[in-house]
């Protein structure tokens, strides 16, 4: 099945959100409108709206993600639902029991929605094709696989600061091989229609077949930078790596790193991106991160509501169905 199938009802609305590929450009802007709506509520006196009143939403966290979850933990209650996050290290998965029988359990305590990260790769795919049909299900992040939300707060961020994303050239750097939000935020600038997409790093963290995604690879990081509008730096994922793909992360360094002189390469306006959490003196030095150009911690703010945005979405369906 389809991502394009699985994610969407057959009107057409979002009913999973697991990965951007597959995924229209009209769904995905409408993400991006239905954000730009829900930030403003960070501002009101009282940081709420009344979406998901009744709702119950479960973080069930399998690989652990301070930033991730809490965004998502602020998102849903902002949205008035519910929350419920699973302590996975203590729960009965740990004692045996198996996933199937948790998402029971679970089942039973009438929730409405997971927000799934997982070590494996399909692991919310997975889940979708075990809960019941009035159960939405978010990857929050699974493997090297997808991480679409953090995908769309990008994309929310570029188009707050650039508008129109036809003419840009977007540069991500680093780690391609081992990130699952690399492969979201290529799917995604494509999809919305960028001109140009680079993946800049040393052949050992490159995927083979990259090219196969509609992007361009320089190992040059000057070249990789020249004349581009967005640098996109990754986080270096050390703990998904195998073998000897670094000879250091000082050598990844002095050849990758972003520091003031290669970002001269980029256009004058172009922004500065970093998923988080940062590694300083390894993917980029604290003067860029804290400079003018950083749009790091806009990135965190712009993703509570995005995410947002895609928990109403998917359960608007239901909404839509009992006022019909």
């Amino acid at each position: 099945m389809t991502g394009k199938t699985l994610q969407t009802d057959s009107e057409g609305r979002l009913k999973h959100f697991l990965t951007t590929e597959g995924l229209s450009q009209s769904l995905l802007n409408s993400i991006l409108d239905h954000a730009e709506n829900f930030a403003g509520v960070a501002d009101r006196p009282v940081k709420k709206v009344p979406l998901l009143r009744g709702k119950t939403v479960v973080n069930l966290f399998f690989e652990a993600s301070t930033r991730t979850r809490t965004t998502f933990e602020l998102a849903a209650k902002r949205l008035s639902a519910d929350v419920l996050n699973l302590n996975i290290a203590h729960s009965a998965t740990s004692k045996g029991e198996t996933l199937s029988d948790t998402l029971r359990t679970l089942e039973a305590m009438h929730c409405d929605m997971f927000i799934v990260r997982h070590a494996n790769s399909g692991a919310a795919h997975y889940i979708t094709t075990q809960v019941a049909p009035h159960i939405s299900v978010i990857n929050a992040g699974d493997g090297r696989h997808a991480h679409p939300t953090q995908a769309m707060l990008d994309m929310f961020t570029i188009r707050k600061y650039k508008g129109d994303f036809t003419p840009l050239r977007v540069a991500i750097v680093g780690d391609i091989l081992h990130s699952r939000v690399a492969r979201s935020e290529i799917h995604a600038l494509n999809t919305l229609g960028v001109s140009e997409v680079r993946v800049v790093g040393p052949d050992t963290l490159i995927p083979k077949d990259v090219e196969s995604l509609g992007v361009h690879v320089y190992n040059d990081m000057t070249e990789g930078l020249t004349d581009v509008d967005v640098v996109m730096m990754l986080r270096l994922q050390r703990e998904r790596m195998t073998g000897a793909l670094l000879p250091s992360a000082h050598e990844f360094f002095n050849r990758y790193g972003l520091t003031a002189k290669r970002l001269a390469a980029a256009k004058k306006d172009a922004i500065v991106m970093h998923p988080g959490p940062i590694n300083r003196g390894v993917e980029i030095e604290s003067s860029i991160a804290d400079s003018k150009r950083s749009v790091i911690l806009q990135q965190v703010s712009h993703g509570i509501a995005v995410r947002m945005a895609v928990m109403a979405m998917t359960m608007q369906r239901f909404n839509d169905e009992g006022d019909s």
